[in-house]
């Protein structure tokens, strides 16, 4: 006997790419449940060769289901969660709501497998911010080689991490810069997205730092090592998926370009393309579609004592959302942690 699933978001981005992992993975599913909003109640959306139709959360009984996976933002999480929790339906959730709450853990299983165990304090586990996943699982076997102590990021974030309206604003803002005489206009982003680049993702916060950039500090402290200083410049750029970063670390002991190589080529769900040469690197476009993080561009950083640079790209979409919340799941079984209800 297998586990049953409800996805709640069903129809979004992130909701659908969770069907097609699960899939993909082949997680031992005996059921999965489409569920959205009661505007949505009815929509058809795929699993595999099968089509499921949508069932309104307002109504859905998460008792028969053993896990949810959430992507229906904030406020929908906030509300939620706990009373899907109360049901004994395991949530886990891609929203930022719960992600700083001390009674949720917030899991990347390649770097804090073992803290999914805390998710008895309110049956929550929280899903990291797309771009904080793809850099803690490229950190975390440099952080056990050489301890770090300081991480400067700037981000190149896709317009797929704002959602679908945003993807279509990509487009048609595109599409508007090739036709003589149609208007481009913006609406989900606070300037021109499309031939553009936006240093803003989320709001402003006092200090000058945008949220985005606050999410990536204080979730890289709680998932990796709270001695971390982090510090953060998130753009938007239009590219429809696929995050990419640029790292600066600097290090408590010495490391070699070569030694974080051959340290990146040995840990799970990192993959190295580092050849010194035009296109011996990866762009999102290659990663899109793709499970792993990609590091390319590991060089030396001359101008401070034990640092190191380099560049990563991941598919927002899976190890910034979809993926890694299925891998939690995953976790949840591997560990005995997930008690399957009788049918």
């Amino acid at each position: 006997m297998g586990y049953r699933v409800a996805v709640v978001g069903a129809t979004g981005n992130v909701g659908r790419e969770m069907m097609n992992v699960l899939i993909e993975r082949k997680f031992p599913a005996d059921e999965v449940f489409a569920v959205a909003s009661r505007r949505s109640q009815g929509l058809e959306v795929s699993f595999g060769e099968k089509t499921l139709r949508c069932q309104d959360i307002e109504q859905f009984d998460f008792s028969k289901a053993d896990i949810c996976l959430m992507s229906a933002g904030s406020s929908v999480a906030k509300d939620w969660a706990p009373r899907i929790a109360a049901k004994g339906c395991v949530v886990i959730d891609n929203s930022s709501y719960w992600r700083t709450d001390m009674d949720v853990p917030l899991v990347v299983p390649e770097v804090n497998a073992e803290a999914v165990r805390g998710f008895t304090r309110k049956g929550i586990i929280a899903n990291p911010n797309c771009s904080t996943a793809q850099m803690v699982v490229v950190l975390k076997p440099l952080h056990d080689a050489a301890k770090i102590t300081r991480v400067v990021v700037s981000t190149y974030q896709s317009v797929s991490g704002a959602g679908k309206e945003a993807m279509d604003e990509l487009w048609h803002q595109t599409k508007g810069k090739y036709v003589p005489g149609q208007e481009v206009s913006s609406s989900k982003f606070p300037k021109e997205i499309a031939f553009n680049v936006i240093p803003q993702i989320d709001v402003f916060m006092e200090d000058g730092y945008t949220k985005e950039e606050w999410k990536m500090l204080v979730e890289t402290k709680k998932i990796l090592d709270p001695k971390i200083k982090v510090t953060a410049t998130c753009v938007r750029v239009p590219v429809f998926v696929g995050h990419s970063e640029s790292l600066n670390i600097e290090f408590e002991r010495p490391i070699s370009a070569d030694e974080a190589r051959e340290i990146l080529r040995n840990a799970p769900g990192v993959l190295v393309v580092d050849k010194r040469e035009p296109g011996g690197y990866i762009t999102p476009i290659e990663a899109a579609g793709e499970y792993s993080t990609y590091v390319s561009r590991i060089r030396e950083d001359a101008t401070v004592e034990n640092g190191l640079a380099l560049w990563c790209v991941s598919d927002n979409l899976l190890k910034g959302a979809a993926l890694n919340a299925v891998q939690i799941a995953e976790t949840l079984i591997e560990l005995d942690l997930l008690k399957k209800k009788a049918a």
